[in-house]
């Protein structure tokens, strides 16, 4: 008997035990950081666990799944809108999103992963259904701040806050692609061309501007060099005035550089025939009587033994 009441009082101690073990459990509770958990007392909200340690009265109170507080990121898989001008296009979104009052996604909402991503689907439609096919390839920043501002107030009753919504893709039909890229490398070629006829008349109006330069240039350069030239010429020529006036030369001697000129009018294949002017006689008087009474034909002899009367090229 003894034993047998031994017996019953162990296993009485390790229910005990075990139901203690089961009771600091469920009453102990270590809610981590960034996470939110809503109580239940008797199935009715009691409160909202911050991050730390809470103590729960077991069998009464429930403690429901945890949430996330955390900015969560959720990638919705391609949706089919129509837009303005009857074009089926495939978009990509994602939404960023958090959750700001744990009591209100608990019971405000069954799925608010699920609702965001519906709302986010019918929005999405209604935005993309009032623009061509243009104006939503061109227009992203314009349908993200619609959708936010939509998403936003459709699910702050949720306790949820919509921070951005992002386009990832926005594939229009292949047989649009195609033509859009005929369109765009057309467009190129043409701005090509473009630049090429461009560049080409660019260089034209530099060459000839540089042509029109080098010409004046020319011009100007040869226009100074024979006023140089004809300056110094017109020195030559007043220094050899000023030196025979200087030397006042009489008529002998002129009338012997005279005749020493003729003989280089004979000069140069040019000269088919060249005549002795009248005027040889004179001089040929003058330098007789300098050579001491020799006549006139003596002196024209001695001075043109070399100088041909008349000269002709057969």
């Amino acid at each position: 008997m003894e034993n047998a009441g031994g017996t019953a009082l162990a296993v009485v101690l390790v229910v005990l035990i075990v139901f203690v073990i089961i009771v600091l459990v469920r009453s102990v509770r270590i809610i981590p950081q960034a996470r939110a958990g809503v109580v239940e007392r008797l199935g009715k909200y009691q409160r909202t666990l911050n991050p730390g340690l809470t103590i729960l009265i077991p069998f009464v109170d429930r403690l429901l799944p945890l949430l996330d507080l955390r900015e969560q990121v959720v990638s919705f898989p391609p949706q089919p809108v129509i837009t303005e001008d009857n074009l089926v296009v495939s978009i990509d979104t994602v939404v960023y999103f958090q959750v700001t009052d744990p009591r209100a996604a608990t019971y405000e909402i069954a799925n608010y992963i699920q609702a965001v991503e519906q709302l986010t689907t019918t929005t999405l439609r209604n935005v993309v259904g009032g623009l061509n096919l243009e104006e939503a390839l061109t227009s992203r920043d314009q349908i993200n701040g619609q959708l936010r501002g939509v998403l936003d107030e459709a699910t702050g009753r949720w306790g949820i806050r919509v921070s951005r919504v992002e386009l990832k893709a926005i594939d229009p039909p292949h047989s649009i692609q195609d033509s859009m890229e005929k369109q765009m490398r057309a467009e190129r070629d043409r701005r090509a061309a473009i630049l090429t006829a461009e560049g080409t008349k660019q260089s034209a109006i530099l060459t000839a501007e540089g042509q029109r330069q080098a010409a004046i240039l020319k011009a100007e350069g040869e226009a100074k060099a024979a006023i140089l030239r004809a300056d110094g010429e017109s020195q030559a020529i007043q220094k050899v005035f000023d030196a025979i006036h200087k030397g006042n030369p009489d008529q002998k001697l002129l009338a012997y550089q005279y005749l020493q000129t003729l003989p280089k009018l004979a000069e140069g294949s040019a000269n088919k025939l060249w005549i002795i002017p009248s005027e040889v006689g004179e001089a040929l008087k003058g330098i007789g009587n300098a050579l001491g009474g020799n006549g006139p034909e003596q002196a024209a002899n001695g001075l043109f033994d070399d100088v041909p009367a008349q000269r002709t090229e057969p």
